[in-house]
């Protein structure tokens, strides 16, 4: 078992309140070697490049890329402000092709009299990921498709696409999800928590408890007075899982509450055929997953 010193601190124990943890099963040189980013062909972590266009498809953020691709593609590309976001006429045509889940596009936009990119969360988050692959780049004020992003719009070319897009986001890039609260945790643990998640999300979990069971919890997560790590680990982990079609998501009302509701996830059938682990459990052979 990985840390079982740690286990037995009364504030971990305390926030755990019984469940243990799924990384505790890892042996030792598996637990380090999850801390490397992935690979598609070596290494603990790889992401899928053979993936089918149905199944990129099921991804929000893969399916908004190739919109926006193609649409960056065409004559000068798509306008720029002067202060490099996306011109509003290009964030109206968007706001009608693309998809989103749990997005309320009407309800969003009736409180706003004009829409900026900035209030437009998925064109935003898309926007930024595509750019950072280097799929898209800037040009005299207008954003046009990168020589590599035209290659991934030819016909079979795209079977990659949602692994060089997760990597990015995941791993490489930071948009400010979480609103601050514990900066930059759990996604210093990543691989844990996807390798975690990946056995522990075969049903629907709330996010206080996968953050039990998927997270190595820091002092700050430990001595808050609510609940903070579960927010900060909905926001940077499983509301992007789900918006790159790897987690689904459904919410509960809660009886007698107007606004209260109870938040479940779990996987996709996606998210196993997106991401494999060769990891080794304490005790046992090296297993594939």
């Amino acid at each position: 078992m990985v840390a079982p010193g740690m286990l037995e601190n009364p504030s971990v124990k305390r926030w755990l309140g019984g469940v243990e943890p799924a990384w505790t099963l890892l042996d030792q040189e598996s637990f380090f070697a999850l801390h490397r980013p992935p690979s598609p062909t070596e290494g603990p972590i790889r992401l899928a490049n053979d993936l089918a266009p149905e199944e990129i498809l099921r991804s929000s953020v893969a399916r908004n890329a190739l919109i926006l691709m193609r649409a960056a593609s065409v004559g000068q590309g798509l306008k720029l402000t002067a202060t490099g976001n996306l011109s509003r006429s290009v964030v109206g045509d968007m706001r009608d092709l693309f998809t989103w889940p749990d997005f309320d596009n009407e309800g969003t936009f009736s409180f706003h009299r004009v829409v900026n990119e900035p209030d437009f969360f998925p064109l935003y988050f898309t926007r930024h990921v595509v750019e950072a692959c280097g799929l898209l780049r800037r040009r005299k004020g207008f954003l046009r498709t990168a020589p590599s992003g035209r290659k991934m719009l030819e016909k079979g070319q795209d079977r990659a696409l949602l692994a060089v897009l997760f990597r990015i986001a995941m791993w490489h890039l930071d948009l400010g999800l979480g609103r601050g609260l514990h900066p930059g945790w759990p996604l210093q643990d990543l691989g844990i928590v996807l390798w975690s998640l990946s056995i522990a999300v075969t049903s629907w979990e709330t996010p206080e408890r996968l953050t039990r069971l998927c997270t190595i919890p820091i002092i700050g997560v430990l001595e808050a007075q609510w609940d903070s790590g579960a927010m900060a680990m909905e926001a940077r982990v499983l509301r992007p899982l789900l918006w790159f079609g790897l987690l689904e998501h459904r919410e509960d009302k809660i009886d007698g509450s107007r606004f209260g509701a109870r938040h479940f996830y779990r996987k996709t059938a996606l998210f196993d055929r997106t991401i494999s682990f060769e990891v080794a459990l304490e005790g046992l052979a090296d297993v594939q997953h």
